[in-house]
């Protein structure tokens, strides 16, 4: 369900574009992203930085797609904001030493910090793939085919995305086992046991 919920905008976008035009299905975008994170401020009283910042992709170029009727503008959206979380991945571990991936996912999983850095610049490698893939379809099909790929394709190729990525950890994710009584993750080999533990004692 959280998965559809993300795609909400897009959803709402491909449906109004069927209905009516490029020009009503950019304003029901907005509204949408708009009622997106009403509905998770109301149940969470926070909102992640990356929905804020569709938020203010989407008001910029779908604004500029509205004010002078031109297509061009929400075609570019796409790229825009996936170029822009690459960007701020890579900043934020280039120049902040800050792996913005582990900060995410780090209470869900214990990586080696080199599979971590991985992780990052396949995530950062990602997004500028979909940004020019985006310019491609957007620049050489039809808009009836562009917005077609916005949803299914860009929703595929994410499928695909993570799919590879689970793969990639699972040998690292194996080596982990829940302990029930307590919510943390303990190792199966002794050496990884005492890094974990000595790290916890740290903190």
């Amino acid at each position: 369900m959280k998965f559809l919920f993300d795609l909400f905008p897009v959803i709402v976008f491909f449906i109004a574009f069927k209905a009516y035009d490029i020009f009503v299905a950019t304003a029901v975008a907005i509204m949408a992203t708009f009622v997106q994170i009403g509905w998770v401020w109301y149940r969470h009283r926070q909102v992640d930085n990356m929905m804020w910042i569709s938020l203010a992709v989407i008001i910029l170029f779908g604004g500029a797609t509205l004010v002078f009727q031109d297509e061009l503008f929400i075609k570019w959206k796409p790229t825009v904001l996936y170029w822009l979380l690459g960007i701020i991945l890579w900043i934020s571990s280039q120049i902040f030493g800050k792996n913005l991936i582990r900060t995410m996912l780090g209470k869900q999983m214990v990586l080696p910090s080199l599979v971590w850095q991985k992780l990052n610049i396949s995530w950062i490698a990602f997004f500028m793939f979909m940004g020019c893939i985006n310019l491609y379809i957007a620049f050489n099909f039809s808009v009836d085919s562009w917005v077609t790929f916005k949803l299914f394709g860009s929703m595929g190729l994410m499928l695909v995305f993570v799919v590879l990525q689970i793969a990639m950890l699972n040998k690292y994710l194996n080596t982990f086992v829940p302990e029930a009584s307590e919510n943390k993750v303990v190792a199966k080999d002794q050496p990884l046991q005492e890094k974990i533990e000595n790290r916890t004692d740290k903190d």
